[in-house]
C-alpha cells in the first residue's frame, strides 16, 4: 500500500522526521520553497509542512494538484496563502502552545544577558579585564517591562517577569479580559515607561516596523529592546541606527527582516546579541510540535477536521 507522500519545505528535527517516517513518504525539498526539486512526485502529495517564516505560496499549491493539507510546524503562519489555500479546499493547521515556555524562557534570558552584560563581560574577562569590568549593571527587579502582544507567550514573559519582581504593561488593539497587568494601547506610550520592551506579536502586515525610531526614542538611552516575534516587527535601519548611537542601551533579537543574512552593521555592534532563530527550539518543544503536526495530519487526511486549523 502506497504510504501519503509529505512534502518538508523546512528542515525538521530528528524525532518529527522519524515519526513521520513511520506512516508517511516524507519529501524535502532541497532549499525551502525556492528550489523543489522537478523529480520529486509532487502530483502525489497530499500535506505540506512548512513555519510562518517560509510559508507557502499561491503559485507552489498550483504544482501541488492532490495537496488536502498545509501544516505550520509550530504557531506562525503569516506566509501561508491562507485565501489560495481556503478556495482550493486547503485545510491550513498550526501548533498553538508548543513552545510557548521555550519562548518566554528566551526572552527573558535575553533581558539578563542584556542587562547583565553577560556577553560583554566574559569577552572582557577572557581579555584580562577582570578589575577594569566590575562596574554596576542594571538589573530586573524592580523594572518596568513593555511587552508587545499579549498571547500564549506574551503572558509567559510577563508571569516570569512577575517572577522576577518586575512591573509589567502590555501592549494590544484591546485589553485582554482577566489579565493583572496594565494595558496601554500606544506602543510610544509604552516604550516610554519601559526599561524593557519585548516583541511577542504576531508577523504579518499588520505588526510590520512597529517598532521604529520614534518607538525607539522614547524606550531611550537606558532602555534595553527584546525581539522573539519575527524579524518584520522591528525597522532594522532605525535599530542600527539607535544602537549605534546608543540611543537605547542594546538589543537582544532572536530574529531578523533579512534572516539567515545578518547585516554588517549589527555584526559589529557590541550592545546586541543575536541567536539564530531558535528561541522556540528545545526538544519539550520540538516533541510538542511533532505531536501536533502528528494528530493534525491523523485528522486532515482521515477525513476529520484537524483540531489545530486555522482555515
Amino acid at each position: 500500500m502506497t504510504r501519503p507522500h509529505l512534502l518538508a519545505l523546512v528542515p525538521l528535527p530528528a524525532v518529527t522526521r522519524q515519526a513521520l517516517a513511520m506512516h508517511y513518504e516524507l519529501l524535502a525539498a532541497a532549499d525551502g520553497p525556492a528550489v523543489v526539486q522537478a523529480d520529486l512526485p509532487l502530483d502525489q502529495v497530499v500535506a505540506v509542512v512548512t513555519n510562518g517564516t517560509v510559508g507557502l505560496s499561491a503559485a507552489l499549491m498550483a504544482r501541488l494538484p492532490a495537496l488536502r493539507l498545509a501544516c505550520a510546524f509550530g504557531v506562525g503562519y503569516e506566509n501561508v496563502d491562507v485565501e489560495a489555500a481556503r478556495q482550493r479546499g486547503i485545510v491550513v493547521t498550526n501548533a498553538p502552545g508548543t513552545n510557548d515556555d521555550t519562548v518566554a524562557d528566551h526572552a527573558l534570558g535575553f533581558m539578563l544577558a542584556l542587562s547583565r552584560g553577560y556577553g560583554a563581560l566574559t569577552e572582557a574577562v577572557r581579555a584580562g579585564g577582570w578589575h577594569q569590568s566590575r562596574a554596576a549593571r542594571p538589573t530586573l527587579s524592580g523594572a518596568a517591562v513593555g511587552i508587545i502582544g499579549m498571547g500564549r507567550i506574551g503572558q509567559g514573559i510577563a508571569r516570569r517577569a512577575q517572577g522576577f519582581g518586575m512591573r509589567v504593561r502590555y501592549c494590544t488593539r484591546r485589553p485582554c479580559a482577566d489579565l493583572p497587568y496594565s494595558h496601554e494601547p500606544d506602543l510610544v506610550a509604552l516604550a516610554r515607561a519601559s526599561d524593557y520592551l519585548v516583541a511577542a506579536c504576531p508577523g504579518g502586515p499588520a505588526t510590520r516596523h512597529l517598532v521604529n525610531a520614534e518607538v525607539l526614542s522614547a524606550l531611550g538611552p537606558q532602555g534595553f529592546l527584546v525581539n522573539v516575534a519575527r524579524g518584520s516587527v522591528v525597522q532594522t535601519d532605525d535599530l542600527v541606527r539607535a544602537l549605534q548611537g546608543r540611543a537605547i542601551a542594546g538589543a537582544g533579537l532572536d530574529v531578523l527582516e533579512s534572516e539567515p543574512e545578518v547585516p554588517e552593521a549589527l555584526r559589529l555592534l557590541d550592545n546586541v546579541l543575536i541567536t539564530p532563530h531558535m528561541a522556540g527550539r528545545s526538544p519539550a518543544a520540538h516533541q510538542a510540535q511533532t505531536e501536533a503536526l502528528l494528530r493534525s495530519l491523523a485528522d486532515g487526511l482521515g477525513g476529520r477536521r484537524p483540531a489545530f486549523a486555522v482555515s
